[in-house]
């Protein structure tokens, strides 16, 4: 087997973008599935640059003639999935932010959770 120089850069990247990830979860700034997700992404960035052969089942399994056209609708279906999820922790992030000003404007004004007046 030839290998092409995309088939050495890429899996060299993943690997290193892969072990950036758990890096930051060791250090508590990523969290535990955002780090298997990151690994699952870039592990298969990489077993597609080894073995391209694997679009081809790729592109029978979702019916797509095309390998490159299942690949795109593969990752934009990915992409999607990751904007969802953002969004939903971006809903909460500020539901809680809400929350945390609420009640310092509470505290700072002398009224409590257990003083407010209806």
């Amino acid at each position: 087997m030839v290998l092409t120089p995309y088939q050495v850069v890429a899996p060299i990247f993943s690997l290193v973008a892969i072990f950036y990830a758990w890096n930051l979860v060791a250090r508590q700034k990523k969290t535990i599935w955002e780090a298997f997700f990151w690994t699952l992404f870039w592990g298969l960035v990489c077993v597609i640059a080894l073995y391209p052969s694997i679009l081809s089942y790729l592109s029978a399994v979702t019916g797509i003639a095309d390998q490159e056209n299942a690949v795109l609708v593969t990752f934009l279906g990915i992409l999607f999935f990751i904007v969802f999820y953002l969004v939903i922790r971006l809903e909460e992030l500020e539901q809680r932010h809400t929350k945390i000003v609420r009640a310092l404007a509470l505290r700072e004004a002398g009224l409590e959770k257990g003083e407010q007046k209806n």
